[in-house]
């Protein structure tokens, strides 16, 4: 249950599709989420250890939407890297 909470969605992106071939897959976590925690998570999610845990903190931004300017929310953001024989399927 509660790992559920500290990791939203995994980032598909083609940059993250990218660094998926390299074993490096990106997801959205919670903002009060840290590197344990987020490596507690995908070990009982997924089923694998990670080798190393980079977080990083995403700004708000301004932008237009019908003419009226608005923010996107931020957030964070975690990269996960795993061993070579590792893998993650998102179905």
């Amino acid at each position: 249950m509660i790992t559920m909470k500290i990791i939203k969605k995994p980032r598909i992106t083609e940059k993250a599709s990218f660094r998926a071939e390299q074993n490096v897959y990106t997801f959205d976590v919670e903002n009060s989420a840290n590197k344990t925690e987020i490596k507690k998570a995908i070990l009982k999610l997924y089923k694998v250890k990670p080798v190393k845990i980079n977080i990083i903190n995403m700004a708000r931004k301004g932008t237009l939407l019908r003419g009226r300017k608005v923010l996107k929310d931020g957030g964070k953001k975690a990269l996960v890297y795993l061993k070579k024989e590792d893998k993650i399927e998102f179905i």
